[in-house]
């Protein structure tokens, strides 16, 4: 079984209207940029506010759109700490995109100034395209009438083997759980480098050469116009879910060392188990070297490392990459203080 997922639209009137679309795939991408084309777009709509909606609105307005976000929260990419939120807003701010928060959409209809019109709960936008950026829920109709295990997270229950609850049946890919080696709970992250290692697991174990997934750490990121954002593990909330002790820090510096001068300002926070003094997740966001970092830290948590370790790790040191004593470092032991 690998149906992935499906995007989601909400359960509202006129979203079958032409020129209403969800990004899933390629497909939906040519059609996109199709439509824009044929039907001379000038103005565009997204709702939503996670990973697909920041790539869109990168990509509608450097194609020349005037771009609106909508979303019913506060802050962009509420995933991540508000701090590094608001690092996130500025930066689309600053590109020419607007953020519509705290609206919440409650029709599309025809327009009267343009094709489209966003009914939400406060004003009606005017608008020649919508997308539609909301997530993705596992596709699992094929997999009820198999009568497959349905798991917490909504995805198809699997082993390590990636078998499901019917011994002849794997299944592999968005429409699964993973196991996450943190918070030791089977979750659904949709992302396509899991997919295809997972593809792989269940290709070797019926071809009759036994292997296991190893699970994921959540190992996540994303990039809008200049502005790095990316992610690892737990936050507090989810950790203290888990059974964890959560404590966390942020720190403010430069991606590279001071003696460079400048430097691009990069945002890290850790969070750590008070009891154990384990990392438990990071995020970052910056205008370079939060990707790599958080790819570090990611290293450092499939390994099960404590904030004594990292914060003497031997990394690869060079004023242009970073300070001898690199964020990492001052993080952990600031944050290893506070336990």
């Amino acid at each position: 079984m690998a149906t992935g997922a499906a995007a989601t639209l909400p359960d509202i009137p006129g979203t079958n209207l032409d020129g209403v679309f969800v990004l899933k795939n390629l497909r939906d991408g040519l059609n996109i940029k199709e439509y824009i084309t044929s039907n001379k777009c000038r103005t565009a709509a997204i709702v939503g506010a996670g990973f697909i909606a920041m790539e869109m609105g990168e990509a509608l307005k450097t194609l020349g759109l005037e771009t609106r976000i909508v979303y019913r929260g506060e802050l962009p990419v509420k995933k991540w700490d508000p701090a590094f939120s608001a690092v996130v807003l500025e930066e689309l701010t600053n590109n020419g995109v607007t953020f519509m928060a705290q609206q919440s959409p409650v029709a599309v209809e025809k327009g009267s100034q343009a094709r489209l019109s966003l009914v939400t709960d406060k004003e009606k936008i005017e608008t020649d395209i919508i997308i539609f950026a909301l997530g993705v829920r596992p596709d699992i109709s094929l997999v009820r009438e198999a009568g497959l295990v349905i798991g917490e997270s909504g995805a198809i229950r699997v082993d390590s083997s990636q078998r499901t609850s019917r011994e002849e049946i794997f299944a592999a890919g968005d429409c699964c759980e993973s196991y996450h080696r943190v918070s030791k709970k089977w979750v659904h992250i949709p992302l396509g480098d899991i997919a295809n290692k997972q593809g792989r697991v269940a290709g070797r174990n019926i071809g009759g050469h036994p292997t296991t997934f190893p699970g994921v750490v959540g190992a996540q990121s994303f990039k809008v116009f200049g502005l790095e954002v990316a992610m690892t593990g737990l936050d507090e909330k989810t950790a203290e879910k888990s059974g964890y002790s959560p404590a966390a820090t942020i720190i403010w510096g430069n991606a590279v060392a001071r003696s460079m001068g400048g430097g691009q300002r990069l945002g890290l926070k850790l969070i750590a188990d008070k009891a154990s003094g384990k990392l438990l997740g990071a995020q970052a966001v910056g205008q370079g070297g939060a990707v790599g970092r958080i790819n570090t830290l990611s290293a450092c948590l499939w390994s099960g490392m404590g904030l004594d370790e990292i914060g003497y790790m031997d990394l690869a040191y060079s004023p242009p990459f970073g300070g001898a004593w690199d964020m990492i470092h001052t993080a952990a032991q600031v944050l290893k203080k506070q336990l």
